[in-house]
């Protein structure tokens, strides 16, 4: 079946989503959810590496019927769209973004082109930027902090997995003021490589077996710096260490919070139920969460404590890393960017 015969029975008169990287696991999965998806039309999908191949042939699972194709924005079903999600590495991802937004085309960016906001931090810890000057057009994309921001925006960046969950597991406390010091212990499966890093992790070398990487060096750091900053905590530096576990998908971050000297906690659990009255895809919970707890979801289950001996915080969050951690949540971005409910084609 080819890219424009797509459609499994919706009227045509939805907007149209390009998903440009569809052969990795963001966005394989970013087109399962457009294809299902009751307003989207899913137009196309491109891959550098796989053209003419079906999707279903690379994930069966995800039942999307469309073959991948080499990108051309020349071509009516590639060009003439009204979104894209690009799942590109960065640096390779910003030329895409640049020639999308000028043909009017409203952008997901799953890479980390747009994350950060200083320059040189991001080029620092990634490439030269390829287009700085679209630095300040994007919006961060966690809705449930810039919910109003990502509905006027053209272009929102989608966030890391280790962001996601550690910011949302966090912001309660850096917007009370309550942070002072943060050690992040993250834990997540190999699909959050990548899939190409992925086919060339041996079984042996991740089978019964805890590792941490990046120790002291990880990109994704501070990303978590800027945001927690933004929410109050100013001038935060997180200790930040991940680990890989012998899991194909599922995201952990076990936060141990120090308090500033100033602060008092008065019911803890309370505020993060004030917090997050209302979200759709928080839930507060009252034992720490299991990553199977929120597998295939867009959920992050939240669990916060204090531990009475050292008078900590202690947090934990839990999600599905290639799903609120990737693309269910550039789905929840996008429902926000036209105007549907950001809950469409996601419970």
């Amino acid at each position: 079946m080819s890219s424009a015969a797509s459609g499994r029975g919706k009227a045509d008169d939805g907007p149209k989503v390009l998903v440009a990287g569809a052969s990795g696991f963001a966005g394989a999965l970013a087109a399962r959810l457009i294809d299902r998806h009751p307003q989207f039309q899913l137009s196309a999908i491109t891959s550098r590496s796989d053209a003419g191949t079906p999707l279903n042939a690379l994930y069966p699972h995800h039942r999307v019927p469309l073959v991948l194709e080499e990108l051309n924005l020349e071509l009516e079903h590639h060009g003439e769209v009204d979104a894209a999600i690009v799942a590109y590495p960065h640096g390779a991802s910003a030329p895409l973004v640049a020639e999308l937004l000028e043909g009017g085309i409203k952008v997901v960016d799953l890479s980390a082109d747009f994350r950060l906001r200083d320059l040189d931090v991001y080029e620092e810890y990634y490439v030269e930027h390829p287009h700085p000057e679209l630095l300040g057009e994007a919006v961060y994309g966690l809705p449930e902090l810039y919910r109003s921001a990502i509905a006027e925006t053209d272009l929102v960046a989608g966030p890391g997995c280790y962001p996601t969950a550690a910011i949302l597991t966090l912001a309660p406390l850096a917007r009370a003021g309550l942070l002072d010091d943060v050690v992040i212990d993250a834990k997540s499966g190999v699909s959050g490589a990548g899939r190409a890093a992925t086919q060339k992790t041996h079984f042996v070398t991740v089978d019964e077996n805890v590792t941490p990487y990046g120790v002291g060096t990880h990109r994704h750091a501070p990303e978590i710096d800027q945001e927690l900053d933004a929410l109050g905590a100013d001038g935060i530096k997180v200790t930040f260490t991940p680990h890989l576990l012998p899991l194909d998908q599922g995201e952990l971050v076990s936060c141990y919070v120090t308090i500033a000297d100033d602060a008092e906690v008065d019911d803890v659990v309370e505020l993060y139920e004030n917090a997050y009255a209302g979200e759709p895809f928080i839930d507060v919970v009252t034992r720490p969460p299991g990553v199977r707890d929120v597998r295939e979801t867009n959920i992050c289950a939240i669990n916060v404590q204090v531990d009475p001996r050292t008078g900590k915080v202690l947090a934990f969050g839990a999600i599905d890393n290639l799903w609120k951690g990737t693309s269910s949540q550039a789905l929840q971005s996008l429902n926000l960017m036209f105007g549907f409910d950001e809950t469409e084609g996601l419970l």
